[in-house]
């Protein structure tokens, strides 16, 4: 018999520091996760009488235990919590999806620079511009990049192995310093002028054109002048392009919350160096019932956790004192300032991003809506007395029984997880038995459930006909889970989407539903999902084995050799991307041999 909470010891335990605490429910699973400039007094606040919200209320009746971390500051609090919140995940916390890190313009170290997208760890030497809200955004800079300073893209190997221009440079999107259209130094300074470009200098950028413009044409050179003039005009259209645009902005972040039906939508809109970079938009969840300035907090603390601050930080709906400026500025080693009422230029911002996340919403929720109606269509079609909410699909990808590779993906709470998803690679089965594959994938998978550990499945999808189910079907009986229902999909006769078979282990027939059935849709968008998956392991793998078996068949590259090669690159893919000179520094690797290998790879 579980034990009542004793808030009274807990609390008396308590030091006045800041930190990290941490409700616990009856059952040991984490509810809540809080940060605190004083454990002591924030944590009391809840054993109070009165509660701000019935949330609040709701929380500390389920609290059955209480532990916390303490910290040296607030800032490492805030660290600590964000960690905590994304690996539990708690009820009670408003969660933002753990997005992947912001995409970045890359320009190289390099004599002749590159410019190309970059996500990841950042490192010296090189020129780093952003963050951009999405890699879509950061590709139209780099097309924009290309257009007026004609900056080379190419990887290394490929700009250090050309012997004539290629066809970006014959559409005017590249000045071939590979092939020596153009010398370093005057390389470098259409570099520069990039990058005072990603810097918001743009007026700096076209005075200096326009100077070499009207040089250009005072020396009767009418062509260098045109070409100068073309430069202009499109600085001016991207400028012009922007949505935000001041030489006054510099770096800010502007954030908005929107609420409608109980969904949030916190849209982060981003200026750079006086640019309008785009936007981005997140719903967070377990955020029903709370207010702006709770969503908005909450979304502060966990982005800038793992992104950096600007400056300046404009923000609505923020009232009341708040510590976010002072720990912002802790964590960041920096001055941020919180703007929380804008007034002129930055209220229009505001607005303007009030406006896109409004519009995301009512997509967001549209969507909510058509899944929810797909999923009750589906809960009819299988006259199931419950929801059926959770559906894991598998498929199994091969080449001509090469490598195969077995998929699971996902669908749940509405949508697909893919932090869920799984790829298996099938072992001692015969080449091409999908039977075979199949037994060894939901034996895998769901020998854990069998022995009480995993999530049950209300749905067993297989990408397969009735001997794929037949397959699935004696695995789940060995484990004794035949109570999941299972449903197999395969193409119709004519292998068109709408035409599916869907097969049932209990009945001799397949059913078939009509193209516009709401419950075949989510049927179709599980099935594409595994199989996509499927195919992009396999594909990874069989790449990944023929170059293996490249490096095999290449003469005077025995194990030792390549062993080397692998430990000195790193891997198959930095022994790909490898130049000649590269592969003649590997120990072992004379420079005839380095040119063997390289042909031989590419």
């Amino acid at each position: 018999m579980a034990t009542e909470f004793d808030s009274a010891a807990f609390l008396a335990g308590l030091p006045s520091l800041p930190g990290v605490y941490r409700f616990m429910n009856a059952g040991g699973e984490v509810i809540y996760v809080g940060k605190a400039k004083d454990l002591k007094k924030r944590v009391s606040s809840y054993f109070q009488k009165t509660h701000p919200s019935p949330r609040t209320t709701l929380m500390v009746s389920q609290i059955g235990a209480a532990e916390y971390t303490a910290t040296r500051t607030e800032a490492e609090a805030l660290l600590l919590e964000n960690n905590a919140i994304k690996s539990s995940q708690p009820k009670f916390n408003v969660v933002f999806r753990d997005d992947k890190s912001y995409g970045y313009v890359l320009i190289t170290g390099h004599q002749f620079p590159q410019i190309r997208f970059y996500r990841g760890v950042q490192h010296k030497g090189n020129r780093y511009f952003g963050p951009f809200p999405s890699a879509w955004s950061v590709r139209e800079t780099i097309g924009h990049l290309q257009k007026i300073f004609l900056l080379r893209t190419c990887d290394d190997t490929v700009f250090g192995h050309r012997s004539r221009p290629c066809l970006l440079h014959q559409i005017g999107r590249c000045s071939a310093p590979c092939v020596g259209k153009i010398d370093a130094e005057t390389y470098k300074h259409d570099v520069d002028q990039a990058a005072q470009f990603l810097s918001g200098k743009d007026d700096d950028v076209t005075a200096e054109i326009t100077k070499k413009m009207d040089a250009a044409a005072e020396a009767l050179d009418y062509e260098k002048a045109a070409e100068h003039r073309d430069r202009i005009r499109m600085l001016q259209r991207v400028r012009s392009g922007q949505a935000v645009e001041t030489a006054k902005a510099g770096d800010v972040d502007i954030i908005v919350g929107v609420e409608r039906e109980g969904v949030w939508a916190v849209t982060l809109a981003m200026v750079r160096g006086g640019r309008h970079l785009g936007d981005r938009t997140f719903f967070p969840s377990n955020a029903n019932g709370l207010n702006a300035n709770e969503v908005l907090e909450a979304f502060m603390e966990q982005h800038y956790v793992t992104q950096p601050a600007p400056a300046k930080i404009v923000i609505d709906q923020l009232e009341g004192p708040t510590s976010m400026e002072e720990m912002l500025t802790e964590a960041s080693q920096r001055p941020i300032r919180l703007v929380s009422r804008p007034v002129g230029e930055p209220r229009l911002w505001i607005d303007m991003a009030r406006k896109n996340a409004s519009l995301a919403l009512i997509t967001r929720i549209a969507a909510q809506e058509t899944q929810e109606a797909r999923a009750v269509a589906l809960q009819e079609f299988m006259a199931s007395e419950s929801p059926v909410a959770r559906i894991e699909c598998f498929d199994i990808s091969h080449t001509m029984g090469e490598l195969p590779v077995a998929s699971c993906v996902v669908y749940d709470k509405g949508g697909m997880q893919t932090s869920e998803y799984r790829r298996y690679n099938v072992k001692g089965v015969e080449p091409g038995d999908d039977y075979g594959a199949m037994k060894y994938a939901l034996e895998v998978r769901y020998r854990p459930l069998a022995e009480g550990e995993g999530k049950v499945p209300d749905l067993i999808l297989i990408d397969g006909g009735r001997g794929q189910v037949n397959a699935a079907r004696q695995v789940m009986t060995e484990l004794g889970l035949t109570e999941i229902p299972m449903m197999g999909v395969a193409k119709g006769v004519e292998r068109k989407a709408g035409l599916e078979e869907l097969i049932f282990p209990d009945e001799q027939e397949p059913r078939i539903l009509p193209p516009h059935h709401l419950a075949l849709h989510l049927i179709q968008q599980v099935r594409d999902e595994a199989h996509r998956f499927a195919i992009t392991g396999h594909r990874a793998k069989r790449g990944k084995a023929r170059i293996v078996s490249r490096l095999e068949e290449i003469g005077s590259v025995g194990p030792k050799r390549r062993k080397q090669l692998l430990a000195h690159f790193g891997g198959l893919q930095g022994v790909m991307a490898a130049s000649v000179d590269d592969l003649a520094r590997v120990e072992g690797i004379s420079r005839t041999l380095a040119e063997r290998i390289y042909n031989e790879l590419h």
